[in-house]
């Protein structure tokens, strides 16, 4: 059978954007990208965060772009993002800064400040409500009027239209650290990394590995945070505390750049991003001078929006890739950090769909030859004889290259 190769070109690949666009239009309805923001605010959350650019706006238009594909919206984000031209860097954000609308912790009962449910599904029945099939305006208009009858006062905003959020609460391992019952590590003065514009080096500093966490695709961190935690690692972990809410962003003044330290008051608020922030409390155990000791380590998690299951799973992988006893591949930092990168992974998926005619080739070669040499050995086992496995590869050429010339 021969091989030939497939043609068309720049007019196929033009014909085939075409078809892309027509598969979107054809319905001939418009969805408005603002609405995409309303309806799944989610869906545009997971794309700024694996995206690393905070732009609600333009994240709705690259999930239309991409018809709801997740990995094209991310990649459209990422191409759009390196086109941006850095003006400022922010100061350094506490999360102690947070505006807090949820808070709890699996650790501990009371916690100074409460625990803060917030809204969360984590408690409801996942049972399909097919009444949203046929849910119009009136039936929204209703249901809030109930919902604002029913709770005591508004939970977005207050009476002046403000935001009502908790401020000022304490962290829950504040109270493990004063207690001398949480592991404590030297101060990390280093720069971070910037991985978008530093190539990864392995072992990774921990700032390179927490960025590479937070933008990863979240269901691979999700995924890989799990296999660590059911028995492909040592890392499983309690809530000290998770955290969602808002947190400030900040830049120096820029007339007075390069005065050296600035009032920390005589700044510009540039706004408000929400985070999710998790502090996992891990067991961790040490031997030293022949004794034993159990304390406990922290894993860390902090992520755009408000998913809360990659903020723990990230914070499970945050301490299982600060382990030195490398045991799991989910302690590995090159295959973690490598694998949960979703647009190199698509990427290097995708390019299988590209001609690999020359590779494939030589594969098929390698494997006829391969067979007329397994041929020969049984047709000669068959008469009892017995020849080198020189003398068989020279044959199996032969035959190669008699099968191409009568091509």
């Amino acid at each position: 059978m021969g091989y030939v190769a497939v043609s068309g070109g720049e007019e196929a690949i033009a014909a085939s954007l075409d078809l892309m666009e027509y598969a979107r239009v054809k319905s001939g309805s418009c969805l408005p990208a603002d609405l995409i923001g309303e309806a799944l605010p989610e869906l545009v959350e997971q794309v700024q965060s694996e995206g690393s650019l905070w732009a609600p706006q333009i994240a709705q238009v690259a999930i239309k772009q991409a018809r709801g594909s997740v990995e094209e919206a991310v990649f459209l984000i990422r191409a759009f993002r390196s086109t941006l031209e850095r003006l400022h860097v922010s100061r350094t954000i506490e999360s102690t800064d947070m505006a807090i609308d949820r808070r709890i912790s699996s650790a501990f009962r009371d916690i100074p400040g409460g625990q803060i449910l917030g809204a969360t599904r984590d408690y409801s029945h996942r049972l399909i409500d097919f009444g949203l099939a046929e849910e119009g305006p009136d039936d929204v208009a209703r249901a809030l009027e109930d919902l604002r009858a029913k709770l005591p006062s508004d939970p977005i905003e207050g009476d002046d239209g403000s935001v009502e959020l908790f401020d000022d609460v304490p962290k829950v391992c504040s109270y493990l650290r004063s207690i001398n019952l949480l592991a404590t590590y030297p101060i990390d003065d280093e720069p971070p990394v910037d991985i978008t514009k530093t190539p990864l080096a392995f072992p990774c500093q921990r700032s390179a590995i927490l960025q590479c966490l937070t933008r990863g695709m979240t269901q691979a961190v999700i995924a890989i945070g799990y296999a660590a935690i059911r028995g492909f690692g040592l890392s499983h972990p309690t809530i000290g505390e998770l955290r969602r809410g808002t947190l400030p962003v900040c830049i120096d003044d820029p007339s007075r750049a390069g005065e050296g330290a600035l009032d920390p008051e005589d700044a510009y608020y540039l706004g408000s991003i929400p985070c999710c922030e998790v502090e996992s409390l891990i067991v961790h155990d040490t031997e030293e001078n022949g004794v034993h000791r159990s304390d406990l380590d922290m894993g860390y998690g902090l992520v755009f929006g408000g998913d809360e299951s990659k903020a723990i799973a990230m914070s499970v992988l945050d301490h299982s890739l600060r382990q030195d006893d490398v045991k799991f591949p989910t302690q590995d930092q090159e295959f973690v950090l490598t694998h949960i990168e979703g647009v190199e992974a698509t990427g290097f998926i995708s390019h299988l769909k590209l001609p690999h005619y020359v590779t494939f080739q030589s594969k098929l070669d390698s494997a006829r030859r391969s067979a007329a040499i397994a041929k020969e050995r049984a047709e000669r086992a068959a008469h009892g004889e017995q020849r080198t496995v020189g003398a068989e590869v020279a044959d199996a050429q032969g035959a190669d290259d008699t099968v191409e010339g009568g091509r």
